[in-house]
């Protein structure tokens, strides 16, 4: 047996019944920022289509309400470019996740960030804890840990992100006491 180019086999796969609806997902996925524009791009993400209706997370309840006003003229747009029609279209904030890279930006340089070198990647967490004396009870055992490798505020010998020492002289808690 012989190994077939990549194509060839993913193209065999890509007529099969089951797959299109992800073949048409990935249309409206293609064709979504040239449908709807850059901004609005920006402040929305595709999720599924489910019954004919499209899924799309927004960033906020604001964008939701107005693309949800939009959403015939969005839907008509992209209609015209997919081979079965949508029915409908639901913008939600529900599934609206920032990424990772983009909160960091915000908080990357405040004093206050405290990087924590013991997290594990997103992939290696542990299951939730069974009930919320338990949550608290890690949260708390967390926070325990974290404070023992930083350094001590010089007024109230509390543990104080490093970045509030080198910045204020002081935690943050006890420069704001002083303004």
């Amino acid at each position: 047996m012989g190994f077939e180019s990549l194509n060839r086999a993913l193209g065999s796969l890509g007529n099969q019944a089951e797959l299109q609806p992800l073949q048409e997902f990935q249309r409206i996925r293609s064709c979504w920022p040239e449908v709807v524009g850059q901004v609005v791009m920006a402040q929305t993400r595709p999720l599924s289509v489910e019954r004919g209706v499209l899924k799309v997370a927004v960033s906020s309840s604001v964008w939701a309400q107005q693309l949800t006003f939009q959403r015939r003229l969005i839907l008509a747009k992209l209609n015209a470019r997919l081979a079965s029609p949508l029915a409908d279209i639901r913008f939600s904030t529900a599934q609206w996740v920032l990424a990772p890279e983009s909160d960091e930006s915000v908080a990357g340089d405040h004093p206050s960030r405290v990087p924590d070198p013991h997290q594990p990647p997103a992939a290696c967490l542990t299951p939730a804890p069974p009930d919320a004396l338990a949550a608290f009870q890690r949260w708390a055992q967390g926070i325990q840990a974290r404070g023992q490798s930083l350094p001590l505020c010089p007024q109230c010998d509390c543990p104080a992100p490093p970045g509030e020492i080198q910045r204020w002289g002081v935690c943050a808690l006890c420069a704001a006491k002083q303004w």
